[in-house]
């Protein structure tokens, strides 16, 4: 795609709005497009409503001298080089990953047929306040077991962006317009999971694939988060609209339906729609009965956190659209944010893209047009023709395994699939030669944390490293006196620490950093445990999870020891009953010269404690974690007891919190705005949420500064205020400014309307 041309206006407030012309459309991603100047991205970008135009605002003035402007992605600006692809060895099992054959495989066909009751109640049926009050579809494919008795367990299905309609004749998309334009017709996404739909209906469940097409052709121009609360709206109508006929006499659906056990899957942009829908349903007065949240390869723009319900987040590694896999932040924030009972797990799927899971959006079995999102095509890693590579039908059966794994696990409490999610390495027939590597959190009640390592702890001391030390985010993220935990630009390497779209600026996914060479003076992070932990004989394993980091070379090793009250002591090797140290596959195709692979990932640990022999499990005094190389550097979190389980999913207790908009005047010389959180109760424990000034999407930056901190909210309390920081000054300004400010992360509860306008008033004469 080639710009036509660019433009770079100073504003009032002293910042400047660069705007990129485009002689055709963007592509229709899922992820947010960025604008580069001169080859340094300088923010997420709004796109026009006739997709010819992006625009973004920033408060750095050095975009005024712009000699090149470039769309981007994912902090990379496309084609700038490209390197020879080297030949590539077929995959191979890596040392230390033992992987469990199950009995029972849940893409197997069930004992029902398959009846479809398919409804459309036209293009224009609703219209959602998320999306500006636009009218949008209520469309969907349902397919439901026959011959069964009584209400069955629904499945929600939401596809995510991909354009909206397009010319069978011509072959040509579109998504500037809906209802489609004269000529055009829609693209059938929601049909693109029928396998896994037929799957799960086989055994009993009614699953429901919703079209979200009248969203994905407005959201870059009209709404506030990119479609999130839109597309949690679309869901919770199509909720009503089943409980509604699942209570009309004569209705196909009449009383087939148990909306008190409803599991959602969402695929990339409709990842991040389903979790909205989750909290949405929370806030009802009476929820439906969200058993079970799938976000697979979904974008997380505003880090809210879904506690209280089973989740499991599926990554595919060769994924060329979400290419930072974002969505590590829903199970990463979620981790400690309230204290729940529900197993949480995220997958890496090597050798899989964004599209395949999809058959309407893989070439040659689509109807509509559609592509592989992974280029160059010649990688030799996730390139068409690597031996590394699914194929769009491995792909799609991989998917099917687990999707309708974890459904039939969290709903239907088949625990024979709990192997694939809980971190023991399970796998199936139909998952073929798939590898799939799992970090997985324990149901609270099944789970004893001695040390989530995201900071500083009286039980825990790190000695004798060259670098010992709590990291966060990357380089260009972190305040000043902090550690980094990645100095790389390229965030589609560090999902884990990948900033998000609309709070760049909070800190991001502490771990524990550590880095040893053959000068080190013993080093060793111990772990005390405390009184009534001692004894651990209730749980199977002693976990943690792990990575290699960033900077070593060859291999990597630590030694694990479990020390008990009479000084005896059992060891175990990571590398022998792990593979969390060995390297993720890196290409040789790179732009700005830097590869999107190579991926740094946290794996979970699993040291059995049967095989910890010469210890009394009664009596565990230290844990203690070496090197067992010269050199070497690892990144550890999250170090517990537990043993595998699922939990049960409620809608969540958290309460909510909200941010008003507000309207100030500027005043004289620096001050604060003050704005308003309100929560949807009384909170038993203090809670606290981040807060990011003049976010992306912001109508100006310059009297509020671009920055992050955070805000504690008291016990007790209904409300709350946050003060941002406002500039202010004796100028006349020609109108007045708007910044969108934004509330994520939170602890302690969990995040409503997390999206306001702040609008600063020029009260200066001219």
């Amino acid at each position: 795609m080639n710009a036509e041309e660019f433009t770079v206006e100073t504003l009032p407030d002293g910042g400047a709005r660069v705007t990129l012309r485009l002689d055709e459309p963007l592509p229709v991603r899922d992820a947010v497009p960025e604008i580069a100047v001169d080859g340094r991205v300088v923010g997420p970008a709004k796109e026009s409503p006739d997709g010819l135009s992006l625009t973004v605002e920033t408060s750095d003035t050095s975009v005024a001298g712009a000699e090149r402007v470039d769309v981007a992605w994912n902090g990379q600006v496309p084609g700038a080089t490209a390197t020879p692809p080297k030949s590539a060895a077929a995959p191979v099992t890596p040392k230390g990953l033992r992987r469990k054959q199950l009995y029972t495989d849940p893409a197997q066909p069930g004992p029902y047929a398959v009846q479809r009751l398919d409804y459309d109640l036209g293009d224009t049926a609703a219209t959602l306040s998320g999306l500006s009050d636009l009218p949008v579809e209520l469309r969907s494919a349902v397919y439901a077991p026959a011959g069964t008795k009584g209400a069955r367990p629904v499945v929600v299905f939401l596809h995510g962006r991909h354009s909206a309609c397009y010319n069978p004749t011509t072959r040509q998309t579109n998504n500037t317009n809906w209802p489609c334009a004269t000529g055009f017709i829609p693209i059938d996404s929601y049909l693109g999971y029928t396998e896994t739909a037929e799957a799960l209906a086989t055994h009993g469940y009614v699953v429901v694939s919703v079209s979200a097409n009248g969203i994905n052709a407005k959201d870059a121009s009209f709404t506030d988060d990119n479609g999130a609360l839109a597309r949690g709206q679309l869901v919770m109508n199509h909720l009503d609209l089943l409980k509604k006929w699942n209570g009309t006499a004569g209705h196909p659906l009449a009383g087939r339906l148990d909306l008190s056990n409803v599991g959602l899957m969402g695929h990339s942009r409709g990842g991040e729609g389903v979790v909205e829908a989750a909290l949405l349903n929370s806030e009802t007065k009476h929820p439906y009965g969200i058993r079970a949240v799938l976000p697979l390869a979904p974008v997380d723009f505003g880090r809210p956190t879904l506690p209280e319900v089973p989740m499991t987040v599926l990554l595919p590694y060769c994924d060329g659209d979400v290419s930072n896999q974002q969505g590590q932040h829903f199970y990463d924030d979620t981790r400690y944010s309230v204290p729940d009972n529900v197993l949480r797990t995220s997958l890496m799927i090597m050798g899989a893209n964004h599209n395949f899971f999809n058959t309407e959006w893989t070439p040659g079995v689509s109807i509509a047009p559609s592509n592989d999102d992974w280029s160059p095509a010649n990688d030799e890693v996730c390139g068409s023709a690597s031996p590394s590579r699914l194929t769009a039908a491995e792909q799609r059966a991989v998917g099917t395994a687990y999707l309708a794994g974890f459904f039939r696990l969290a709903q239907g409490g088949e625990t024979a699939f709990l192997p694939l999610f809980d971190g023991t390495n399970g796998t199936v027939p139909s998952a073929g030669r798939a590898v799939v590597y799992a970090q997985a959190q324990q149901p609270g009640a099944r789970r004893l944390d001695l040390a989530p390592l995201e900071g500083p702890a009286d039980d825990v001391s790190v000695t004798g490293f060259d670098l010992g030390a709590y990291c966060y985010g990357v380089a260009a993220r972190v305040r000043p006196g902090d550690t980094p935990c990645s100095a790389t630009t390229a965030t589609s390497k560090v999902p884990h620490w990948t900033p998000a779209t609309f709070a760049p600026s909070v800190p991001i996914s502490p771990v524990l950093r550590l880095q040893w060479s053959a000068a080190s003076v013993s080093p060793e992070v111990r772990v005390d445990l405390g009184p009534g932990e001692g004894n651990v004989t209730k749980y199977d394993a002693l976990t943690f999870r792990a990575a290699r980091d960033e900077t070593a070379a060859g291999d990597v090793d630590l030694d694990v020891t479990v020390v008990d009250r009479r000084g005896a002591t059992a060891t175990v090797r990571v590398g022998d009953v792990s593979p969390a140290l060995t390297p993720f596959p890196s290409s040789a195709n790179t732009t700005n010269g830097i590869s999107r692979l190579g991926k740094t990932w946290l794996r979970t640990v699993r040291l059995p404690l049967d095989a910890l022999t010469g210890v009394d499990l009664h009596s565990v005094r230290t844990i203690s974690v070496r090197p067992a190389t010269a050199t070497g550097g690892v990144y550890l979190s999250d170090l517990a007891l537990d043993s595998p389980g699922v939990g049960g999913g409620v809608a969540t207790s958290a309460v909510a919190v909200d941010l008003a908009d507000a309207t100030v005047a500027e005043g004289d010389g620096p001050g604060v705005a003050t704005m308003r959180l309100t929560l949807g109760g009384k909170l038993k424990q203090a809670a606290t949420v981040q807060v990011q000034t003049a976010a992306s999407g912001s109508a100006s930056a310059g009297q509020v500064p671009a920055l992050a901190f955070p805000v504690t909210i008291p016990k007790g309390a209904t409300s709350a205020t946050i003060e941002v920081p406002l500039a202010g000054n004796t100028a006349a300004n020609t109108a007045s400014l708007r910044y969108k400010i934004t509330i994520s992360a939170p602890v302690g509860a969990v995040i409503g309307d997390g999206f306001a306008w702040l609008t600063v008033l020029d009260d200066d004469p001219a």
